[in-house]
């Protein structure tokens, strides 16, 4: 029924356009028949075109379609704020393409071509000056998805001043941003980006039964932020388009917002790093709050399994830190003192080693 309605309305289209073909020949005198002939011939164009369009309606669609996408597309790689800014100075730029080009209007040809080039020059400026500017005017251009009731407003200044954290699918999946933010030592803004939003519901949909379980993971701790009136949460509605990698359209909003991002993931650390864009590394965070330990310190321990390295057996404190114990192969399955005679600092994390002093509790 739709494609019927669709081709009805090209043919008519045709066919109006094959009639003012016809009245514009006739208005110059190219048809020199009498005045019924002429209204004969303008008919016989405007079916003829309205045939054409009729036969052509298919294509006609499916052009059209595409031309629709195309522009959506490309609408969609823009903020909410940069398409209305760019709407107001089109706006101002035509007024503008109005005014000068009024006095050339009696001027034949001169008129039309000079208004023309008036409204697309200024149109043209008037978007590009008005999405280049936005930020003299107002910062930042993010749409606020969630507001506390009673908050007072200078409250609300204090936090706009404080850089925003960029959240990328790595940290969201992590989850310890969640009890990170409770405690109180995250401030301002967390910005969820939807091209985030969009890879974790990629994820969550995942035929992977792991991949579908981490999505869903980062989707309950998006809720769990939502809901936590200690951290203000936005979605940020701007996009860079599907062929460019998420951590590079990370990097690029983060320049945009004068913001932090906040991740996990060790490589985006190095990449924003080189390109002069601040991180906040969870991990980082969490290997400089594990506890101090000295050389010559005590502590107690139960060995797991055995290591690498001949008679080695190896341990772990209760933050996941691996403790290497010399001669610790035989007590697999006690609980043992150990003394502690160095510490490595790695990327991965830090490494304890240490040394038997006695068996506090053999298995049974």
């Amino acid at each position: 029924m739709i494609d019927k309605i669709i081709k009805a309305v090209v043919s008519v289209v045709g066919a109006l356009l094959g009639a003012f073909v016809g009245v514009l020949l006739n208005q110059n005198s190219l048809l020199r028949f009498t005045e019924f002939q002429n209204v004969l011939v303008i008919i016989g164009i405007s079916l003829v075109f309205g045939i054409i369009f009729f036969l052509l309606s298919t294509k006609i669609k499916k052009i059209g379609l595409g031309v629709v996408s195309a522009f959506e597309s490309e609408l969609l790689k823009f903020s909410t704020m940069d398409i209305i800014w760019g709407a107001l100075g089109l706006i101002v730029g035509f007024i503008i393409a109005f005014l000068i080009s009024q006095p050339f209007l009696d001027i034949k040809y001169v008129g039309t071509i000079v208004a023309i080039l008036s409204y697309l020059l200024f149109g043209y400026l008037g978007i590009k000056i008005s999405t280049r500017k936005k930020d003299d005017v107002a910062w930042p251009q993010i749409n606020l998805k969630k507001q506390t009731a009673g908050r007072k407003q200078d409250k609300n200044a204090r936090k706009e001043m404080i850089s925003p954290k960029i959240l990328d699918t790595s940290v969201i999946i992590d989850g310890r941003i969640s009890d990170i933010c409770k405690t109180g030592f995250i401030e301002g803004t967390l910005v969820i980006p939807e091209f985030v939003l969009k890879e974790l519901r990629h994820i969550a949909d995942s035929s992977d039964s792991l991949k579908r379980n981490r999505g869903r993971r980062g989707l309950d701790i998006l809720n769990i932020l939502q809901k936590d009136d200690c951290v203000s949460v936005v979605i940020e509605s701007k996009d860079y388009g599907d062929n460019i990698e998420v951590d590079v359209k990370l990097l690029k909003l983060a320049k945009e917002l004068g913001g932090k991002v906040l991740t996990n993931d060790f490589n985006l650390n190095k990449v924003a790093e080189f390109q002069g864009v601040e991180v906040l590394n969870i991990n980082e965070l969490a290997n400089a709050v594990k506890p101090v330990v000295l050389p010559g310190e005590e502590m107690n321990v139960m060995v797991v399994k055995d290591g690498k390295e001949p008679g080695q057996g190896l341990a772990y404190l209760d933050d996941g830190t691996m403790i290497v114990v010399e001669g610790g192969k035989k007590c697999i399955g006690d609980s043992v003192t150990v003394t502690v005679t160095s510490v490595l600092q790695t990327a991965a994390g830090r490494m304890i080693f240490a040394k038997l002093k006695n068996v506090i509790n053999k298995a049974v």
